[in-house]
């Protein structure tokens, strides 16, 4: 199969050099430089939980490219843009396994193509140039995005699992998808301003915190039409926080790069989401407000956003 991985950070990567472990696929990764021409160079170098040198194609240029399946890990705020160029290019599928809400829509209003969502719950530290390590296992979820069964997601999942990935197809994904916007809501920005590891969300003060933004993502979730409760959003934030304690999640990555995290998406979506309801989220909208404050200060952000 023709595979295209869009946004080949830390997770794209190792999704990426999963999949071009296995004969018979074409992996194609379109990121950034340097570690794109690392990996044209001396190949993809996989460690930790993985341990393997693959050889996948490497591009800065994602225009007008031909592939089975687009997978994109590309940040959120850069989803539109991505879509804009894949639209340049043609595929039969496009898989969406970034962070946040929105980015299934945004994908499926540019392109002709099927579009799926997925989450995945990897951890994965882009160590140098070329290569990437696995932090921990976690797992992917995909499937049709309004829900219901999909022949086209199952056939992608068997492909994941062949490659060693641990990968469910789910008939259920919006509420999969809500599940891990609470689960990131209670992690992400909580580790990312206090500059600690998931496991911390797990204790005293900071737990507080944790629970309060997951039962607000549950609220605003069932006022939006998916049945989340309160208890299980909140028992997948301290079951992803057990699995993955030593792990550094994704925005306090960002914060420690000085990049633009995804707020955004994930609690900024909780409060804006809530507010469309009439529901109130001051937890989210406190963590929404310190993050932007700090991407501010490093003009991140503009003043006005």
């Amino acid at each position: 199969m023709e595979i295209v991985v869009f946004g080949a950070g830390s997770l794209g990567s190792l999704v990426g050099g999963a999949l071009a472990r296995e004969s018979g696929h074409d992996v194609t990764l379109v990121g950034r430089d340097p570690h794109v021409s690392a990996v044209r160079e001396t190949g993809l170098e996989l460690v930790g939980e993985f341990a393997a040198t693959t050889a996948p194609n490497g591009t800065t240029d994602g225009c007008n490219l031909t592939a089975d399946l687009a997978i994109v890990t590309v940040k959120s705020f850069d989803t539109q843009a991505a879509a804009e160029t894949l639209r340049t290019g043609a595929y039969e599928t496009v898989l969406s396994l970034q962070n946040g809400m929105g980015n299934e829509e945004t994908l499926a209003a540019h392109l002709q193509c099927l579009v799926l969502a997925g989450t995945a719950s990897y951890g994965a530290v882009l160590r140098e140039p070329g290569t990437v390590e696995c932090t921990g296992i976690g797992d992917i979820v995909l499937g049709a995005r309004d829900g219901g069964s999909s022949e086209r997601a199952t056939r992608i999942g068997d492909l994941f699992t062949a490659a060693g990935l641990e990968t469910t197809v789910a008939d259920d994904m919006p509420r999969r998808l809500w599940e891990k916007l609470a689960v990131n809501a209670g992690i992400n920005a909580v580790t990312a301003l206090t500059r600690t590891e998931n496991g911390t969300v797990l204790a005293a003060e900071a737990n507080d915190l944790a629970r309060a933004a997951a039962r607000e993502t549950a609220r605003v979730a069932r006022a939006d039409g998916v049945h989340l409760s309160n208890r299980a959003a909140v028992d997948a934030v301290e079951s992803v926080a057990r699995d993955t304690a030593a792990n550094t999640s994704s925005m306090h990555q960002d914060i420690l790069a000085e990049r633009r995290t995804e707020i955004d998406a994930i609690n900024g979506f909780v409060v804006d989401r809530g507010e469309e309801l009439r529901l109130e989220t001051p937890t989210n909208r406190l963590l929404t407000a310190l993050v932007r404050t700090w991407e501010r200060g490093r003009e991140l952000r503009r003043s006005d956003s």
